[in-house]
Order: structure tokens, then C-alpha cells, then sequence
């Protein structure tokens, strides 16, 4: 009597992740993030592969296998980034994974979490890679962020200073929607809710006034948010309309 084995079934989860490249060396890594498992914000970690082969990521993002496997595809990690002083929860990780690489945040963050500050009393510090990518600290906004300019790709980053909802690219890969009321409508270039966030994170406008200025100078013309989509072109002047108050 003859028996046939038969293959057992295994489900392997399905990844929530997208990378892609977004302009040349600029890679993003977009998942779904659900704030206080319920607001569809979406998350995003960005790479720049430097000039010198080394990596640059700002890391908001869990430091996945297929995280893994792209960044070790590009280079060495020599820069970890937190964008403001909420978007530190993954840098443990990235920092015990690429233990020979900066970790560098703003200053209100735990000296801990990283071994160099972007500060008030020192704007214009040196980290190693403003050749290639400039940054400004807005000290005078609450939530500490700062804003990058990718100069080879006329490409602006950041954190918390400009979403652009709802966040498609960032459900993908979900069954999640990555739309909810009002939220996806209002947090976007523009939107009266944007602004309003803005306003509501406003410490100091004078220094607020002169970072979003510093900002609008510079000749981007995309811009990768932590949360919701890509703005793929004419970046600026979607800056210039959302930040209005402040230039």
C-alpha cells in the first residue's frame, strides 16, 4: 500500500512594509502606524547613500530584516537620526545594530539615546554630513524637529513639520485603511487642520519665523514626510502655502 506525503501549509505573515527609491540614493521604508492604535498616521524611515558609500537614515521605523537586508545593500550605516523628540522609539535598535554609527537627535532628548544633539546654542554644528545634506533645527517649535535638504536630489525631510494624509503608500501593504475623518482631509499641504497643528506646537515664533524661512530657501522640489505620502514635486511651494504664517 503506497502512502503520499503531503506538504504542510505554512503561513508566512505578509510584510506591511514598502521600500522604495524615491530619487537617486534616496530610498524610503513606509509601513502603517496607527496613533493610539486608532488615528491612521503611517510611519516612515528615509536612507541617503552618501557620496562616500556610507548610509545616512532617519530612523522612524522598526529595524526590520528586509530594513536590514536593503540598508546592508546600500552601505554602512554612519548616521542615525531621530527627527524631532517623539520619533526616537526605534533608535535602540538601529543603535545596537550599527554600533560604529552616530546617533544624533535634537536636545531634549536622553543623552542615552544619543551621543549628539542638534541645539539651540549651536545651530550651525557640524556632524559630518552637511555637504551633502544641510539641516535646521526649529528650537522654537515644540516638538523639536528638524528639517533636512538632500541637495543632490532637491530633496527636503521631516518629521512632524508637514504631513501630507492619508498615508496610501504607507497602507499598501495593509488591510488597514489609511482613512479616517477629518484627520486624512486636514492633516495635508495647505489644509486650515495642518496649519492649526502648526500653530498648536508654535513656542517661540520668532525662531519659528526664522527656521521656516531657512527652509523655504532651500531649491527642493520633493519632500518625504514621516507621515502620509510622498510629495513628489512643487514641494516648496507647498511648504511656503503651509507655513504662510510664519514667512
Amino acid at each position: 500500500m503506497s502512502t503520499s506525503a503531503t506538504t504542510p501549509e505554512v503561513n508566512v505573515p505578509k510584510s506591511d512594509i514598502v521600500i522604495r527609491e524615491v530619487a537617486k540614493d534616496v530610498w524610503t521604508f513606509s509601513r502603517p502606524l496607527n496613533l493610539f492604535n486608532r488615528l491612521p498616521v503611517g510611519g516612515r524611515s528615509t536612507a541617503i547613500k552618501l557620496n562616500d558609500g556610507s548610509v545616512w537614515i532617519l530612523a522612524s521605523t522598526p529595524l526590520t530584516d528586509e530594513t536590514k537586508q536593503k540598508l546592508a545593500e546600500l552601505g554602512q550605516v554612519k548616521y542615525i537620526i531621530a527627527g524631532n523628540a517623539f520619533h526616537h522609539l526605534f533608535l535602540k535598535p538601529y543603535k545596537d545594530e550599527y554600533t560604529g554609527a552616530k546617533v544624533i537627535g535634537p536636545e531634549d532628548l536622553n543623552a542615552k539615546k544619543v551621543a549628539e544633539v542638534f541645539t539651540a546654542s549651536n545651530p550651525d554644528a557640524k556632524f559630518g554630513f552637511e555637504d551633502e545634506i544641510e539641516h535646521c533645527f526649529f528650537s522654537g517649535y515644540k516638538n523639536k524637529d528638524i528639517a533636512f535638504y538632500h541637495k543632490a536630489s532637491k530633496t527636503a525631510i521631516g518629521a512632524d513639520l508637514l504631513f501630507n494624509l492619508p498615508g496610501t503608500e504607507q497602507y499598501a501593504s495593509s488591510s488597514a485603511s489609511p482613512n479616517y475623518p477629518i484627520l486624512t482631509t486636514g492633516l495635508r499641504p495647505s489644509a486650515f487642520v495642518m496649519k492649526l497643528f502648526i500653530w498648536l506646537k508654535e513656542g517661540d515664533k520668532t525662531k519659528m519665523q526664522n527656521d521656516a524661512r531657512r527652509v523655504a530657501a532651500w531649491d527642493f522640489d520633493k519632500y518625504i514626510p514621516c507621515h502620509g505620502n510622498v510629495i513628489e514635486t512643487n514641494a516648496n511651494q507647498a511648504w511656503r502655502s503651509t507655513w504662510s504664517r510664519y514667512l
